[in-house]
């Protein structure tokens, strides 16, 4: 309506058939929307900005325009009705619940209509007479008064009954009726029984018996038990868990072990001196049936007369006692002997107990004396027989002691040195050598003392020794090695920095002794059998598979110097590089790791076995040489050697006996470390399979294998080796495809034709294809969206920044108001209290 509220978009230019929507505006109308808008969303969030909690209308169709305010009320109306419908009582929230108590319903049971039974068995109903309800609750007054009113006729004729006197009547009523109800119960009880037997006799005549066959079907007819009820049974037979002892800890477990051989050494000394542990033990004496023990006396008085001597305790009785202990010995040692003749008579008097009973009964009397009498008339007979039993216990005794001399000590201390450890264990069998490791453990646990710990770090370097020297003697003693493993891996596992520095000290000797020797012969050869059995042990006590260990890692960089710098020069290095690539791969077996020195060993082992010719199709790298003195050193050329070797394995300890073996016993022996090298190959092809460049690590072993050896001359078995290693190579598929160049399309040549542009006008939307005009669209809705939601992000933050300078205005004006009113009021008050100092001073 107002002209000057009203904006006129004018065109540049009218276009014919155009339809305009907003050639008129009207931006008041149009703010004013925008700002009801805003107060109804936007101001309402920020003035609940902070606040958690929100007010839900749910008043049926408040805020539905649809529906008019008649049919609303209406509506919430019958909701109502419909919720409060069946409630009698609106306080009352159980209402359709009843709650009962043994059946019964609380409602009536709250009506008290029920009489309370008595505790008392006799009586039956537990209510109290009047008379004694009035005597203990009412002091008596109300029996008598009750009693003197029904008396009023013959007040004259009798006398008043006294408390005494009705006290006395009451209880005698009381007892009557007692006896009264007791004997209707007894009546009932009677009746009752004669009413069941009855009964009985009438159902025994009711009841078909049933014939026998009927009965046998009946029984062949019952339904078979179900499983169900089968398991639930044996689960109520089953035993309950029981709470278990608690385990004891490792320290615990070393000082029972401790006590237990000090016992039993305990025992074995005294067995080795003579002395029996049952003659300590007093055999109990024969006490007769008629024996009152009242004769006992005490052995000895114990008590001491107490007196000092210069301010110190003096003991007269010291010598006396000395003497009293000596008798002591001599009359328990007549007490033994007395024991034995008892026993001797306790047999005898068993067979004549039917005579003693028809015996005089002052027989025991008679007895008894006679047994003083021979008692004191016996002494010397007992000394003399006491030196014969003493002879005969040591005649007895001697093989006794002889065995305990024999057997093992139960408690060892560890020895000091490396030569008390070996007198220790010289000249004993396997099993009391284990035996005297283990019990030196036990004694010596390192949680019963403080040095045990260090006493057995240095038994770990003494066992590693003997193990060594055990393997270097003319004859080693190997199966021993292999049972003085289990106690040294016990104690590596109890100390394992003592086991790994041990270890690595002798690696490291190994090493530089090999080195010497290179630089001074300038080559080196295999060590002893005592430095391969301590590679072996070390493959045991260490794991093996990790990336870098601090024991096997020198150990493991030691054999492939060996496999490469120790020349083969005999039949014994031989085997001993064959051992070392069994450890070789005893020690990848898990993590396989790529050994070559391993391979190329391998491949020379099969080089040395072929007859002297110039190696074709594969190098052979050192120890091994192309051309030598020792290229045959496994050729085998006796056809009868060939025909009567036999598989067999290949021992370590045949390095100490091929200097005593016979020609044939030697061809057999490299036919074994032929068959060896084939199981070698086979195992090695097994391990690295998986490897890409597999096929190009085996091809010389294949070449050689195909091309080379002479397989129809050896045996069957060798044979059957043989097959089974080439056809493990080549089974194997390639796990890669070879490099190839990459195929690309040819690039073509440049052409010289002209390349036609379009000119592009300005001003004017540039035709093209469908896809690209609706990509062009988008972009362009996209814009205006944005710069849309731009203007009315910039509109809300300009209501939201008035709305909060209004807030702040409003707080402004608020407290200048109130700043205000306490300005006039302290004015108005100091007015007063000035008005009131001057009136004060006027009078």
């Amino acid at each position: 309506s107002n002209p000057f509220e009203v904006k006129v978009n004018r065109q540049k230019f009218n276009i014919l058939g155009r339809k305009t929507k907003n050639d008129v505006g009207l931006p008041g109308v149009s703010r004013s929307k925008a700002i009801k808008k805003r107060t109804q969303t936007l101001l309402k969030e920020y003035k609940e900005r902070e606040k958690a909690n929100v007010f839900k209308d749910k008043r049926f169709g408040e805020y539905n325009t649809k529906i008019s305010p008649e049919e609303k009320m209406i509506r919430r109306f019958a909701l109502e009705r419909q919720q409060n419908y069946g409630k009698k009582n609106i306080y009352n929230l159980n209402e359709d619940e009843e709650l009962t108590h043994y059946g019964q319903s609380l409602a009536e049971i709250e009506k008290l209509n029920d009489i309370v039974d008595s505790d008392s068995d006799t009586e039956e109903k537990g209510t109290l007479s009047a008379e004694l309800t009035a005597v203990h609750f009412g002091g008596g007054g109300g029996l008598l008064r009750k009693k003197a009113s029904s008396g009023q006729q013959d007040e004259e004729e009798e006398k008043p009954k006294s408390r005494k006197e009705l006290i006395e009547e009451m209880i005698a009523k009381s007892k009557q009726e007692k006896q009264e109800r007791q004997a209707r119960r007894e009546s009932a009880l009677e009746l009752t029984e004669k009413l069941d037997n009855d009964w009985k006799e009438i159902q025994s005549l009711i009841v078909r018996k049933t014939p026998k066959s009927e009965g046998n079907d009946k029984e062949v007819e019952k339904p078979k038990p179900d499983e169900y009820d089968m398991i639930v049974r044996e689960l109520g037979f089953e035993m309950k868990a029981k709470p278990s002892v608690r385990m004891k800890t490792e320290e615990e477990l070393a000082k029972e072990e401790q006590a237990r051989l000090q016992k039993l050494e305990a025992d074995r000394l005294r067995r080795m001196r003579g002395i029996d542990e049952q003659e300590n033990k007093k055999k109990p004496t024969h006490v007769s049936a008629d024996d009152l023990a009242d004769g006992f006396i005490l052995d000895k008085d114990d008590r001491r007369l107490l007196s000092y001597k210069d301010g110190k305790i003096n003991l007269e009785n010291e010598e006396g006692e000395e003497k009293d202990a000596e008798e002591e010995e001599e009359e328990e040692e007549e007490e033994k002997e007395d024991d034995k003749s008892e026993e001797e008579s306790e047999e005898e008097s068993a067979n004549e107990d039917e005579e003693g009973d028809a015996a005089d009964s002052h027989s025991d009397l008679e007895s008894d004396l006679e047994s003083e009498e021979e008692a004191a008339g016996n002494k010397e007979q007992k000394k003399h027989r006491t030196k014969e039993n003493e002879s005969q216990n040591v005649e007895e005794l001697d093989p006794k002691m002889k065995a305990a001399k024999s057997e093992l000590p139960y408690t060892f201390a560890v020895p000091e040195s490396y030569e008390t450890f070996k007198s220790l264990l010289a000249g004993r069998t396997i099993e009391q050598q284990l035996t005297i490791l283990e019990r030196i453990q036990k004694c010596n646990h390192p949680s019963l003392a403080v040095g045990n710990k260090a006493k057995l770090e240095k038994l770990v370097g003494f066992l590693l020794e003997y193990i060594g020297e055990l393997a270097s003697l003319d004859s080693p003693e190997l199966r021993t090695i292999d049972k003085l493993v289990l106690p040294l891996y016990n104690l590596c596992q109890m100390f394992p920095e003592a086991a790994s520095d041990s270890i690595k000290f002798i690696l490291r000797d190994a090493a530089h002794d090999m080195e010497e020797v290179i630089e001074v012969k300038g080559r080196a050869t295999f060590p002893g059998l005592d430095t391969l059995i301590y590679l072996k042990i070390t493959s045991l006590l260490f794991p093996t598979s990790d990336f870098w260990h601090p024991v096997v890692t020198p150990a493991f960089i030691y054999m492939s110097q060996l496999l490469t710098k120790c020349r083969i020069t005999t039949l014994q290095d031989v085997i001993k590089g064959l051992f070392v690539c069994c450890l070789f791969l005893e020690y990848v077996s898990f993590s396989k790791r790529f050994v070559p020195e391993l391979i190329n060993f391998l491949l020379g082992i099969l080089h040395i076995s072929l007859p002297k010719k110039q190696a074709q199709g594969y190098t052979v790298v050192h120890p091994f040489t192309p051309v030598g003195k020792n290229l045959e050193l496994l050729l085998v050329c006796d056809k009868q050697d060939l025909e009567s070797w036999q598989k067999q394995n290949l021992p370590l300890s045949t390095v100490t006996r091929l200097k005593e073996a016979s020609r044939t016993e030697m061809n057999h022996i490299r036919l074994s470390c032929l068959a060896l090298c084939f199981d070698l190959i086979k195992k090695c092809a097994a391990l690295y399979e998986s490897l890409p460049s597999f096929h190009e690590i085996m091809r010389p072993i294949r070449i050689l294998l195909t091309q080379h050896v002479p397989v129809n001359e050896y045996p069957e078995q060798l044979r059957e080796w043989y097959h089974s290693a080439l056809k493990e190579l080549e089974n194997k598929v390639k796990h890669y495809t070879p490099l190839v160049c990459e195929k690309k399309k040819p690039v073509p040549l440049k052409q010289y034709t002209p390349k036609i542009v379009k000119v592009l006008e300005f001003g004017r939307k540039q035709a093209g294809s469908k896809k690209e005009q609706e990509r062009k669209q988008l972009i362009q809705r996209h814009k205006r969206e944005l710069k849309g939601a731009i203007r009315e992000i910039r509109k809300d933050n300009q209501f939201l920044a008035r709305t909060q300078l209004s807030e702040i205005m409003e707080r402004d004006a608020a407290r200048k108001r109130k700043v205000k009113e306490l300005l006039g009021s302290l004015a108005t008050q100091e007015g007063e209290w000035k008005a009131m100092k001057r009136k004060k001073g006027k009078n």
